[in-house]
C-alpha cells in the first residue's frame, strides 16, 4: 500500500512538471513582445535610434532573466534592422544571425515572420530582390499561420507594402501594386495611401497619384502621424505638386518636408538628401539659379558628411548593445563556477571553445568584407551591363537607370551648370559610357554631324578648355565628388 501511494505521488509530480513545462509558444507575448515591439516602432518612426538600441539593451538582459531566448532574438531583430536601414550590412548580418541562433526552435510564428520579414528587409538594402521576395513569403506565410493579435494586424500590412516595394524594383509592376493595394486596405493610413502614391509616381501615372498623395496628406491631417512618415508624406505631396507643375504648392510640402528631415537628420540622412534633390528641381524648373545651386549643394554635403556621422553613432550605441549581450552571458558563466569542480573543468573547455569561435568569428566578418566588396562589384558590373543596353536601345528610362549606377556625376554637371536639359544630360552619360560619336549618332538615330555639335555645345556649357578630351574630362568629374 505504502508503495502504491509513493508510485502515485511520483505520477502526480511527474504530470504537473510536464504540465508545466508545455507552454504556449505565445506565452510572453503580452509581458515582453508586445510593449518591446511597440515601443521599439514608436522609436523608429521618431528616428531616435540611439533611444532604441538602449531599449532593446535592457529588454536583453530581461529576456536573459526570463530565460527566454526568443525575446532575445526579438532584440537581436530590431537591433539588426537599424543597421540595415542605414546601410551597415556586415554588422546587419551578424545580427540576423545570432537573431537565428535565438529563434531556431520557436514555435511561435509571429517570430519568424519578424526574423524573415527583417532578412527581406536587409536583402532589399542589398538590392537583392529575389531573395527579399524569397524572405517575405516565408514572412507572409508564418504570420498567417500565427494567432490574431495586435502585433499580427500591425506587421500584416507593412509586410504587404514592403513586397510592393520589393516588386517594384524587380519590375513586377503588377504583382508590385497589388501588395500595395492590399496594405493599404489592411492599414487604411496616410502612409500606406502614401506609399501607393509613390508607385503611381514611379510609373508616371500623375491622375493616380494625386488621388492617393492627396488623401495621404488629408489623412495626416486628421490622425496623429509619426514624424519620419509625415516626412515621407510631405515629400511625395510635394514630388507630386511638382511633376503638375503647382510650384507654390511643391515647395510648401517640400519646406514643411526639409524641417521634419532635419529634426530627424541623425538617423534619417537619406530622406533629407532626396528633399534637398527635389527642391533643387524645383527651383531649377522655376529658374531661380541661386537656390537651385544651392539645395544642389547641400545635397552633395549631406551625401558625404552624414554618411559618416549616422555610421559612427550606430557603431557606437550598437557595440554597447553588444556588450551587454556578451555581459549578460558571462555573468550566467560565472554563476555556474558555484557548481564545483566539474563544472569549473567544463568551462574552461569551453572558454577554449569560445576562443575558437571568436577567432572563426574574426575571420567569418573578414570574409563578410571581402563577400560585400565582390557583392558590390557584381552589382556594379550587372547595372552598367543593363545601362549599356538601355542606351543602346535608345530606351527612354536609360538616363533615370544611370542617375542609380552614377548619381554624384549627374549632380557634378547641374551644380557646373544648372541649366542642363535632360537630353544634354542624356547625351553626357553616352559620352561618360565612353560611346563613341559614331555609335552615339547609330544608337540615337542622328547625324553624326548633329553629335559632333552636340559635343561642342556641351563642352561650352561646362567650360571644357579646347585642348582638353571631353571624355577625360568628364572621367575626371566623378572623381572629384568623391575625392
Amino acid at each position: 500500500m505504502k508503495n502504491l501511494i509513493v508510485r502515485t505521488i511520483r505520477m502526480i509530480i511527474l504530470f504537473i512538471t510536464i504540465s508545466c513545462s508545455q507552454t504556449s509558444p505565445y506565452h510572453h507575448t503580452e509581458d515582453f513582445d508586445m510593449p518591446l515591439i511597440t515601443k521599439n516602432n514608436e522609436m523608429n518612426s521618431s528616428g531616435n535610434f540611439e533611444a532604441l538600441i538602449k531599449l532593446n539593451a535592457e529588454y536583453f538582459k530581461k529576456a536573459g532573466a526570463m530565460g527566454y531566448d526568443e525575446g532575445k532574438g526579438l532584440c537581436f531583430l530590431n537591433v539588426a534592422n537599424v543597421n540595415s536601414t542605414e546601410g551597415d550590412y556586415e554588422r546587419a548580418h551578424i545580427l540576423l544571425d545570432k537573431a537565428g541562433e535565438s529563434l531556431k526552435n520557436s514555435e511561435n510564428n509571429f517570430h519568424k515572420a519578424k526574423f524573415y520579414d527583417s532578412y527581406a528587409h536587409y536583402y532589399s538594402h542589398l538590392k537583392q530582390y529575389d531573395k527579399a521576395i524569397i524572405y517575405s513569403d516565408s514572412a507572409l506565410f508564418s504570420l498567417k499561420k500565427a494567432p490574431d493579435s495586435e502585433l499580427k494586424k500591425k506587421l500584416m500590412p507593412r509586410i504587404y507594402t514592403n513586397r510592393g516595394t520589393y516588386f517594384a524594383w524587380k519590375g513586377q509592376l503588377g504583382n508590385s501594386l497589388k501588395n500595395f493595394h492590399k496594405g493599404n486596405v489592411l492599414e487604411k493610413s496616410a502612409y500606406s495611401n502614401c506609399m501607393v502614391a509613390q508607385y503611381h509616381l514611379y510609373t508616371n501615372r500623375l491622375d493616380s497619384a494625386g488621388i492617393y498623395a492627396l488623401r495621404a496628406e488629408n489623412m495626416m491631417s486628421r490622425h496623429k502621424t509619426p514624424d519620419v512618415e509625415r516626412l515621407w508624406i510631405y515629400y511625395t505631396a510635394g514630388y507630386y505638386y511638382n511633376e503638375i507643375n503647382q510650384y507654390d504648392e511643391a515647395e510648401k510640402m517640400l519646406k514643411n518636408a526639409l524641417e521634419l528631415s532635419i529634426k530627424t537628420r541623425l538617423t534619417y540622412s537619406f530622406h533629407i538628401k532626396d528633399v534637398y534633390k527635389a527642391l533643387s528641381d524645383l527651383y531649377r524648373k522655376k529658374k531661380d539659379k541661386e537656390k537651385a545651386y544651392f539645395y544642389l549643394s547641400r545635397y552633395l554635403e549631406e551625401d558625404s558628411r552624414l554618411n559618416e556621422s549616422r555610421f559612427a553613432a550606430i557603431n557606437k550605441t550598437t557595440d554597447s548593445f553588444i556588450t551587454e549581450a556578451k555581459k549578460e552571458s558571462d555573468q550566467r558563466e560565472n554563476d555556474l563556477w558555484a557548481v564545483g569542480i566539474l563544472v569549473i573543468i567544463i568551462l574552461s573547455v569551453s572558454g577554449m571553445y569560445i576562443r575558437k569561435n571568436i577567432r572563426l568569428l574574426k575571420l567569418k566578418k573578414k570574409n563578410l568584407k571581402t563577400e560585400t566588396d565582390r557583392l558590390k562589384n557584381r552589382v556594379y558590373e550587372k547595372k552598367l551591363q543593363e545601362v549599356t543596353e538601355l542606351a543602346k536601345r535608345n530606351d527612354s528610362s536609360f538616363l533615370m537607370k544611370f542617375k542609380e549606377l552614377h548619381p554624384e556625376f549627374i549632380s557634378r554637371l547641374l551644380i557646373i551648370n544648372p541649366d542642363f536639359e535632360n537630353s544634354e544630360l542624356a547625351f553626357c552619360a553616352l559620352l561618360k559610357l565612353h560611346f563613341t560619336s559614331k555609335e552615339i549618332a547609330d544608337y540615337t538615330f542622328v547625324q553624326h554631324k548633329s553629335i559632333q555639335q552636340k559635343k561642342y555645345r556641351i563642352r561650352k556649357k561646362l567650360n571644357i578648355e579646347g585642348d582638353q578630351d571631353i571624355y577625360e574630362f568628364l572621367d575626371q568629374l566623378e572623381k572629384t565628388a568623391n575625392p
